[in-house]
């Protein structure tokens, strides 16, 4: 693997590649510096013009050898986005490192250069705006502050995957973003809404701090706490995220992309913020390959479904058979209609007698809930959701017609509808 970084020689394109010097020491691997001329400069100028790139170019590289990394350049033809992309992937670089857009650039960049990189690309890119972060990361001055943009998202996902694998490297200190719409939110999690427009009770934050707990966790694990800050907002995602970095005064923006184009870029938050961040930002890649070296996920949270017939309660000891110690088991009754409290209390108590005799061992946590909705699939995927679980457990028949419009119709709906691991557990053939 190898760092490549685009030039184009300005003041700007100068710092980026001094960045991209630093961190290919301190990754140990490869650089490659190129500059794209267009093809109708090349024409119209000719080979005097190809002579002063070249020469311009082992200037660079000589300036960064000097900073200790090991440089190559090329010099390439044609359209800058497209050629870079091409090279990069033809190199099997892993990230691709450029100078932001300049405050005179129309648009705030919009079409140019680093715009098209962003949509076609296959790696990260990272827009530099700033290059003394990376060089006194490098010399073991301070920590690199990197603030990412958390939800629940395949794009979150690459993100955090490609800052887990920065901290490799050395001291990374992560502040995880999530900004959020509180009337969704309420909806989500099958919260009831507050009298006052985008209030945010204390049930709905803790919540939200759960869940965003749930999902940094890969991060915590390398022993270097995680900060979470929750925001509500209206309006543009990118536009709170680029505030609170400024902020928290980050060295670096992380966020996953779909690198969407055209009008799909409308509501791209990776897309806004490289445009209007004020320091630097990586835009991860959601085709960007998962690391080879990807750590089996500790499930910390369980939440199983019975309906109190056979089917749904021989799903309850499969929960517990899957978490390690300390884990947490919800064991969840959704009611058809709504109940009292001492209707609830005997709920509770046939959801107690079903638990298996070492319910609690190695330190396993249980949790009983007794829930009333019109739905039983939405009243399950709603508590998944407000309980941050990892996977969800239901029963199903193994028989075809009424037994499975009842209990297999809900499973049916919840495997449809889920967005995190669901355990299906049929009972044995007759």
């Amino acid at each position: 693997m190898s760092i490549l970084c685009a030039t184009h020689f300005s003041d700007a394109a100068q710092r980026a590649a001094t960045a991209a010097a630093e961190l290919a020491r301190k990754m140990d691997e490869p650089l490659f510096l190129v500059h794209v001329l267009p093809s109708d400069l090349s024409r119209a100028f000719g080979q005097p013009l190809v002579d002063t790139a070249r020469a311009a170019l082992g200037d660079e590289v000589r300036r960064l050898e000097k900073l200790g990394a090991r440089v190559s350049h090329q010099l390439l033809t044609g359209e800058s986005a497209v050629e870079l992309a091409r090279f990069a992937e033809e190199k099997g670089v892993s990230l691709v490192v450029t100078a932001s857009p300049t405050s005179a650039s129309p648009f705030l960049g919009l079409g140019g250069t680093v715009d098209r990189l962003a949509t076609a690309l296959p790696v990260p890119l990272l827009v530099v705006r700033d290059a003394e972060p990376f060089e006194a990361w490098v010399k073991g001055e301070r920590p690199l502050k990197v603030m990412l943009g958390v939800d629940r998202s395949q794009t979150y996902m690459v993100a955090r995957d490609w800052v887990r694998g920065l901290r490799r490297y050395g001291a990374v200190e992560v502040v995880a973003a999530r900004v959020y719409w509180a009337n969704e939110e309420y909806e989500r999690f099958g919260l009831p809404h507050p009298m006052v427009f985008q209030q945010v009770t204390p049930e709905l934050y803790r919540a939200l701090e759960q869940e965003v707990r749930s999902l940094v966790t890969p991060l915590d694990a390398e022993g270097q706490p995680v900060r979470v800050r929750l925001e509500s907002g209206l309006g543009r995602i990118a536009d709170h995220l680029v505030a609170i970095a400024a902020d928290e005064k980050a060295d670096m923006l992380v966020v996953g992309t779909h690198q969407r184009r055209a009008l799909g870029k409308l509501w791209s938050v990776s897309h806004h913020a490289l445009r209007l961040a004020k320091m630097s930002v990586v835009s991860v890649p959601v085709m960007t390959e998962r690391s080879a070296e990807g750590v089996v996920p500790t499930l910390r949270s369980v939440l199983v479904a019975t309906d109190f017939s056979d089917a749904g309660n021989q799903a309850i000891p499969y929960a517990f058979s899957m978490l390690p110690a300390g884990g947490t088991v919800h064991v969840v009754h959704v009611s058809d209609k709504v109940v009292d409290r001492e209707r609830e209390q005997e709920l509770r108590q046939r959801l107690q007698q079903l638990l298996p005799r070492d319910a609690e061992a190695h330190g396993r946590k249980v949790e009983l809930l007794v829930l009333s909705d019109g739905s039983a699939a939405t009243a399950i995927l709603k508590a998944a959701e407000r309980l941050s679980v990892d996977v969800l457990c239901v029963g199903t028949y193994g028989a075809s017609g009424l037994k499975k419009a009842l209990m297999g119709s809900v499973t049916q709906e919840v495997m449809a509808r889920a967005d995190r691991p669901v355990l299906v557990v049929r009972p044995p053939r007759a």
